[in-house]
């Protein structure tokens, strides 16, 4: 069995360094694409596979539907490197509507429930930041999310009503900052591990403001040293590689 490529020895493709029809990638290739709200991950990693014409195409780390930023995917025999990109620190761009509440802890479902926020203050922000969500935490993931139970997705649970009691998890927050704040808009960078959920962030950040919360718009601009601002959009990949459809 074909060993995991260090990630030094694998071609990365971006604004930088074009695709082109001439490539094969079907060896061994890094390809940093921009996702687009809307989007699953999968939808990108067909989309991009067609074009490609290679059979082995993954990504490495999820970004849901409503979501919008950097994705890594890997080609060939760098499938075998995912779990190596998957290890590397992730920064997020994120905005948390403060004082409602949704099922899947983002704009993806109805709000269900609603509470007052105007006694929220920057510094009361700063200080739930710095004392609940810096460093090695434990996290509840949500309900809506693709972990199994016994077999089943979480969310396929959560959609059929079901409700079950969750174990914390570790996670790691490197670093945080507050990019703006106004009404009950709040705009938040963060630097985090594998595993964080931003939504459970931003539905515990809520609570522990006294209020509730939930996530209303994120983006992914960062994976290692790898940064959205390099990626393709899904047209340039269509275009540079001439596909017909």
């Amino acid at each position: 069995m074909a060993k995991a490529l260090p990630l030094d020895q694998i071609p990365v493709f971006n604004t930088d360094n074009k695709p082109n029809p001439e490539i094969d990638f079907s060896n061994a290739a890094i390809i940093l694409v921009n996702k687009e709200k809307g989007w699953s991950s999968f939808d990108v990693v067909k989309y991009v596979r067609h074009r490609l014409k290679a059979r082995k195409v993954g990504h490495a780390g999820t970004l849901d539907p409503m979501a919008v930023g950097l994705l890594i995917l890997c080609s060939g025999r760098a499938t075998k490197s995912i779990s190596q990109l998957q290890e590397m620190p992730k920064t997020y761009v994120a905005e948390v509507t403060l004082g409602a509440s949704t099922p899947s802890y983002d704009a993806e479902s109805d709000i269900d429930n609603t509470a007052d926020w105007e006694h929220i203050t920057l510094e009361a922000i700063e200080t739930v930041l710095k004392r609940d969500f810096s460093g090695d935490i434990l996290q509840v993931p949500p309900m809506y999310s693709a972990l199994k139970r016994d077999g089943k997705r979480l969310y396929e649970l959560a959609r059929r009503g079901e409700s079950i009691e969750l174990e914390p998890r570790p996670v790691t927050i490197y670093s945080h900052e507050i990019l703006g704040f106004e009404k009950n808009k709040l705009q938040l960078k963060i630097e985090c591990s594998k595993g964080t959920y931003i939504r459970s962030i931003a539905h515990d950040l809520g609570k522990a403001l006294n209020s509730l919360g939930h996530l209303s718009a994120l983006a992914r601009t960062q994976i290692g040293e790898f940064t959205s601002d390099k990626a393709l959009s899904t047209l340039q990949i269509n275009e540079l590689l001439n596909a017909e459809n």
